[in-house]
């Protein structure tokens, strides 16, 4: 039995249903009541990683853990050893944690703290784990999709600045691989697309698959700050947009490890686009 936390986001819904597909049991975590649109005979357990005792039912007799933080869980809170503790305790063999690949390139960011707390309780916790440290999502671009639909606009500052996004379902089959395959343990993988591309790219990319003209505005840094201000602390908007216009030269490399992983190469933007393009329209 694997417990899939984070079950009905960008990453968690595809990986059920990987998972699902490939003849394994799964309960989906979700804080949601009746999470819809997951695939028939997965077993949905209300819960979520604000509250690790209320996983402890959860978890008895799952032989794998996959463990995804809400952004908004990414802030203090309980030791991630003590989950970690519960896990090992209910008969879990096998841990994969999200985390992100600023956790390795930027280990002084306040931002992501959490995560380097739950990649060392992870390391610490004598369980099988794998740990993906995901560059920024190709899903990103959903903060498009209104001014997409409503004057075919991108507004976004650092218009050439590239970085290789990845694609959600990306990290969800390397995560069911990492869960369900062995010789997994002990690796960290980095998860980029294939290729670096900047947001103008992307709106000429999101403009070639939905067949009319989109115009890319750029933003400046301030505006994109009070922006991002607005549903995001400070610091994390400093930070993020830090990255997004400064990025260090690893920050914009292409990683070979969903091609290693998978034995394809990463999905591109222009792949993402086209399997979300209703958002667009």
């Amino acid at each position: 039995m694997i417990v899939v936390t984070g079950a009905t986001g960008n990453i968690g819904r595809p990986l059920v249903t990987a998972l699902v597909e490939a003849g394994e049991e799964v309960v989906a975590v979700s804080r949601n009541a009746e999470p819809a649109g997951l695939p028939d005979g997965v077993r949905v357990a209300r819960a979520g990683l604000g509250n690790f005792a209320g996983l402890k039912p959860v978890l008895e007799g799952a032989d794998a853990f996959f463990i995804l933080l809400a952004g908004e869980l990414n802030g203090p809170g309980e030791a991630a050893t003590n989950l970690l503790d519960i896990a090992r305790a209910a008969g879990v063999k096998r841990v994969v944690l999200v985390s992100s690949q600023l956790a390795g390139t930027r280990t002084d960011t306040v931002s992501h703290h959490r995560l380097r707390e739950f990649e060392a309780a992870v390391r610490g916790s004598g369980l099988d784990h794998t740990i993906l440290r995901p560059s920024g999502f190709a899903s990103n671009a959903h903060a498009w999709a209104e001014s997409v639909r409503t004057n075919r606009t991108v507004f976004s500052p650092f218009g050439d600045v590239a970085l290789p996004v990845v694609d959600p379902a990306d990290i969800a089959e390397v995560a069911a691989a990492a869960l369900r395959e062995d010789g997994h343990a002990g690796q960290t993988y980095v998860l980029t697309g294939p290729e670096a591309v900047g947001p103008r790219r992307q709106t000429e990319m999101l403009s070639e698959v939905l067949g009319e003209d989109v115009t890319f505005v750029e933003l400046p840094r301030e505006d994109a700050h009070a922006v991002m201000a607005r549903f995001m602390p400070e610091d994390v908007a400093a930070g993020t947009l830090d990255v997004l216009g400064a990025p260090l030269p690893v920050e914009q490399q292409v990683s070979p490890d969903v091609e290693k992983v998978l034995g394809r190469p990463a999905r591109p933007f222009g792949e993402w686009v086209a399997r979300n393009l209703a958002a667009f329209k």
